[in-house]
């Protein structure tokens, strides 16, 4: 007996009907980008292993999924190296190449190798599938996709504001509750300034990151493993556990960082960020947040994150700027930012909350029943008019029982089917039952087609 076939963990498969809320998810999100004048590109699943590492710090490395070499990849390889049983130096020879571990990284590498083809600022989305080696739990996959917009090539913090709207936008639509969180990496330096640990700048960042997944004791237990004293510690407590307002909170932060030029530049781009989507009223709420690092080394300004308010489960958003993610590619002084939504959070999110609109689910809006090949003639047809009118429409292809063909139709969700039988044709008329009532009527192809509609 064979056996029963797997996925690999940390994956999943789509029926017709969760592939129709994806792209509901995935055509709502593009609407906003083409809104704010974002343009698609696409990028190779796989990428240059010497493109992808280094660029999301040692724990991102850690995540990345190496492809093996095709060929003789034992090849100048020793046997001393083999029996040495070292997993990460034997992986750097059989591995060349890896799965995209995000779409930013890909995005800086696409830039760099098509600056000549290309107009700044440019403002590029990008919906595709990224892959991280992680643990598989609830709203965390191996596998799953990204809708990320960026701008290069402008140093102007309106693309922070308009990055927020969009936000905004994306979730009035979908009609989910968020909390937006901003945060900037240059307040983060100042802190790690005033408290004399500027060198440890990504080990508090990294730390700090987990508040809110591991508590306030565990993250100075591993500030402290890194080597950070503890009246370092003592002095960044109430920093990142401050409170009040975001006018409030600015003004605190310009008191305690008024002695860090670079952490004052920090508060200054946030108050401009969120004194801006004030003038403009967005929707939902948004928080300036100390606790929000975002661990990945390349952010360098602005840093956000989405949370929803009406359901458990990690950011559904997030993203920043990086001023100098191109120069590891040999082109300095770009400066980007961008924002990537999570599709398959979104889609649990959605899911949890019950807020997919019908016509966003139910593909076919009319079946036609097939009673033999006369009737069949009779219908083509109609059914050939309708869907040039833009209805989504279907006939069964075999003449089976009735029961047959309406369970097929309840088992798609199709809200109408039409009959004609003899005495419909001669009457040169259908009768249209209407699923979801069970009330029917007597109709010309015309007012069929006008009653689906």
């Amino acid at each position: 007996m064979a056996a029963k076939p797997t996925i690999p963990k940390g994956t999943r498969d789509f029926s017709p009907v969760e592939m129709a809320k994806r792209n509901y998810i995935f055509n709502t999100i593009r609407d906003v980008f083409h809104l704010f004048g974002f343009q698609q590109i696409e990028t190779p699943s796989m990428e240059n292993l010497s493109t992808l590492m280094g660029k999301y710090g040692d724990e991102g490395d850690k995540l990345l999924f190496k492809i093996q070499n095709s060929g003789d990849y034992f090849n100048g390889i020793t046997d001393e190296e083999l029996l040495g049983r070292n997993a990460a130096k034997l992986a750097s020879k059989f591995c060349e190449k890896g799965l995209r571990y995000d779409l930013t990284v890909p995005f800086a590498r696409f830039v760099v190798m098509h600056r000549d083809e290309i107009s700044f600022p440019f403002k590029r989305y990008q919906i595709q599938p990224v892959w991280r080696a992680d643990r598989p739990q609830k709203g965390r996959y191996r596998e799953f996709y990204q809708c990320d917009a960026d701008v290069v090539g402008s140093n102007s913090l309106l693309n922070e504001v308009e990055l927020v709207q969009m936000i905004d936008n994306v979730f009035l639509k979908f009609g989910v509750r968020v909390s937006i969180k901003i945060n900037n990496r240059k307040i983060l330096s100042g802190i790690a300034e005033i408290i004399g640990q500027s060198d440890k700048i990504v080990d508090i960042t990294v730390a700090i990151d987990k508040l809110d997944k591991i508590g306030l004791d565990n993250v100075n237990a591993e500030l402290a493993s890194k080597g950070i004293p503890q009246d370092a510690i003592e002095k960044l407590q109430p920093i990142i556990m401050l409170s009040g307002s975001n006018e409030e909170k600015l003004t605190t932060l310009k008191s305690v960082l008024a002695e860090s030029e670079i952490g004052i530049k920090g508060v200054e781009e946030c108050e401009f960020i969120l004194k801006s989507v004030s003038r403009i009223g967005i929707k939902n709420e948004i928080e300036l947040d100390l606790t929000l690092a975002r661990g990945l080394n390349y952010y360098t300004g602005a840093i956000f994150e989405v949370k929803a308010l009406d359901v458990q489960i990690g950011s559904i958003s997030g993203g920043g700027r990086y001023d100098n993610l191109t120069g590891v590619f040999g082109m300095d002084g770009v400066s980007g930012v961008g924002i990537s939504f999570g599709a398959d959070r979104i889609f649990d999110v959605l899911n949890q909350l019950e807020l997919y609109p019908k016509e966003a689910v139910n593909s076919t809006k009319v079946m036609f029943v097939n009673f033999g090949d006369r009737e069949t003639e009779y219908v083509l047809p109609v059914l050939a008019d309708i869907r040039t009118k833009g209805i989504n429409a279907e006939i069964y292809p075999d003449s089976a029982k009735m029961k047959k063909q309406m369970n097929y139709a309840n088992d798609k969700h199709i809200p109408f089917v039409a009959l004609a039988g003899e005495n419909e044709m001669n009457e040169n008329k259908f009768t249209l039952k209407n699923m979801i009532t069970g009330e029917q009527s007597l109709v010309t192809a015309e007012e069929l087609y006008s009653a689906v509609k």
